[in-house]
């Protein structure tokens, strides 16, 4: 086969190659191809005769090209003002048009989300007020000049800020105002025909013809059939054929949009409908999805609290194992959580393991297991031997080796030799694998994190314990401000580090604590229910879809023409055009040219340019 040049002139009229490969050019003239979105198919060169570089010539092929070339993509065309020397001269409705244009522009679009994925960095790094109050506060007693800044800034609360919801409507908006359009446009392509070929296909970027024996008729059919079997949409159009593919990279470009809109709607619906709440329960105790039932609790402003989901559960054992040797001492092995629940108030009670990162799943909420540590069990009796306090005490770990702290309180029932009612307070701190020291926090340390050699240490008070005054208090503190400590033999703070089964007896025939021989195991649980999960997932499942298809799929056409020529020879020209420049579309066009070269075989060289070809050999 023969191939035209790059300059564009005509073709030959001998054969010089009988063989069934077709060749293919990739076109490096001035103009001849197509940018990413349209294609002016301007060529500077010359053509067949110098009348076609200039004048009504060139432009009309500007335009046949440039019609061929169109509409390979659905993205926006930039719309151009009429302006004056001293500035523009639009109006309130050409700068309401401009500034729409450029809110749902692609640039803006990506800036906003590269903004919103900005603004969401402080919500990770400062606490926040919708997650944990007492951390803010914390964070504001700690830097006192930061927190009126930060406070302004409304750093505190960043996904409910004015700034934060503005940049999430304006993307949503750009979203929108950038799909609709796009989506009817694509849609019109859609239901719309393959363009014709334009008139010089040797000026496409991918371009190959040859010259047979057979009819143009049944070249066309010929090429019709091979076009439709490689999923071309094609048809005939005069004496060519017109084709084109690749339609699911604008599809998966809109896919990819429609998904973003999906995600930010999921996000909102969770931020606005979600609930969220922490429980720490002992061995043997449950636990009831009630709002009374939470130790704290937070959702978003639209939820309910009748939309709870009912179910409840009971802590049966909490299961933890820990690495003894090498370098990864006390590092947890198995950690996990035995329960019962039950769905629904009159639900069938079922077992369920819970485990980090595998939560228990019921009615749409989850529970996750995010906590655990020790609850020694003690017992408290008054100065007649009677028992005021009997159970488990929660204490919280303080380090990796569960050395925990916390207090244990007796409010109510305790009286002391004289039959006066008081209250008792016991600063706590246990260790489940002693090892060594005395005194509390400041000596005591444990060596491991499982009950090897478990000691509680406490420190007694009396008076009052400040929880009738109606002001909230940390159940894990012990307020001394109203209390007296009683005293040892030395005048110091009466305390003593117990075994399991010892007992610290109070002076004066006040009672007395006994660490008794049981240290039950607590966890802590986060219920949330977040409604908008699964569509956050699907469309981030789609998103990623769609913009594998928009970056490696592409859209291209291809045009097969078959004349006769003058000799009555008939002629066949192939030519592509894609929306970017890719090698891939000259290495298909070839594949395509070669399967039609077998159906339209060249047909053999003229008798007078064989010998000019053998005389110039010689």
């Amino acid at each position: 086969m023969s191939k035209a040049s790059t300059s564009g002139k005509s073709m030959s009229d001998t054969e010089t190659d009988s063989s069934t490969d077709s060749s293919t050019h990739s076109g490096t003239d001035s103009g001849a191809g197509a940018d990413s979105d349209t294609a002016t198919g301007a060529d500077s060169e010359t053509g067949t005769d110098s009348s076609t570089d200039s004048g009504t010539g060139s432009e009309a092929d500007a335009r046949e090209l440039g019609a061929a070339g169109s509409q390979l993509s659905t993205a926006p065309r930039e719309e151009r003002y009429d302006t004056l020397v001293g500035g523009p001269t639009l109006g309130i409705i050409g700068w309401a048009r401009w500034f729409w244009r450029q809110l749902t522009s692609m640039r803006v679009a990506l800036i906003l989300l590269f903004l919103l994925s900005l603004g969401a960095i402080p919500g990770s790094l400062i606490p926040q007020d919708s997650v944990d109050e007492l951390k803010v506060q914390d964070f504001k007693d700690r830097h006192e000049t930061l927190a009126p800044v930060f406070d302004k800034l409304q750093l505190f609360h960043v996904y409910s800020s004015v700034w934060f919801s503005a940049i999430y409507i304006l993307l949503f908006i750009s979203l929108i105002g950038c799909i609709v359009p796009r989506t009817w446009q694509f849609v019109g392509q859609l239901r719309g025909r393959p363009p014709g070929a334009p008139r010089r296909l040797d000026r496409l970027p991918a371009y190959t013809t040859w010259r047979t024996t057979a009819e143009p008729e049944a070249v066309r059919t010929a090429a019709l059939a091979i076009l439709k079997k490689r999923r071309f949409r094609a048809e005939g159009a005069g004496d060519a054929v017109a084709a084109e593919k690749g339609y699911l990279r604008e599809a998966g470009n809109l896919a990819f949009h429609i998904a973003l809109i999906v995600m930010l709607l999921a996000f909102a619906a969770g931020q606005l409908y979600k609930s969220e709440g922490g429980k720490l329960v002992v061995e043997g105790d449950g636990f009831a999805n009630t709002l009374t039932q939470y130790d704290d609790f937070r959702s978003g402003s639209l939820f309910d609290t009748n939309d709870l989901a009912p179910f409840s559960f009971r802590l049966d054992k909490f299961i933890g194992t820990y690495e003894r040797s090498g370098p990864q001492l006390g590092t947890p092995r198995t950690y996990e959580a035995n329960v019962h629940y039950t769905d629904g108030a009159d639900g069938e009670e079922r077992k369920s393991v819970i485990k980090v990162n595998e939560p228990l799943v019921v009615d749409g909420s989850k529970v996750y297991l995010i906590g655990h540590g020790y609850a020694p069990v003690v017992t408290v009796r008054d100065g007649r031997g009677e028992v005021v306090f009997n159970g488990a005490v929660p204490l919280l770990p303080i380090d990796s080796n569960a050395s925990s702290t916390g207090a244990i309180k007796v409010m109510d029932g305790y009286r002391d030799k004289n039959g006066k009612k008081d209250q008792l307070g016991f600063a706590a701190f246990f260790v489940p694998t002693y090892g060594g020291g005395e005194g509390g926090a400041t000596k005591m340390f444990s060596r491991f994190p499982a009950l090897d050699f478990p000691v509680l240490n406490v420190g007694a008070y009396h008076g009052s314990l400040g929880v009738d005054a109606g002001v909230p208090q940390n159940v894990y503190q012990l307020d001394t401000r109203k209390m007296k400590a009683f005293k040892d033999a030395k005048g110091e703070l009466l305390k003593k580090t117990l075994l399991p089964g010892e007992k610290l007896t109070l002076p004066d025939g006040a009672g007395s604590i006994t660490f008794e021989k049981d240290v039950k195991e607590w966890a802590t649980f986060q219920i949330s229910h977040q409604p908008g999960d699964g569509w956050a997932l699907t469309g981030a499942i789609a998103a990623i879809a769609g913009l594998a298809g928009s970056l490696f799929i592409q859209r291209r056409r291809v045009w097969v023409r078959a004349v006769r020529g003058a000799d009555g020879v008939t002629v066949v020209e192939m030519a592509g055009l894609g929306r970017s420049e890719s090698a891939k579309l000259p290495e298909e066009l070839a594949e395509l040219a070669g399967t039609l070269h077998s159906e339209a075989p060249s047909a053999p060289a003229p008798a007078r340019e064989t010998a000019e070809v053998e005389g110039a050999e010689k």
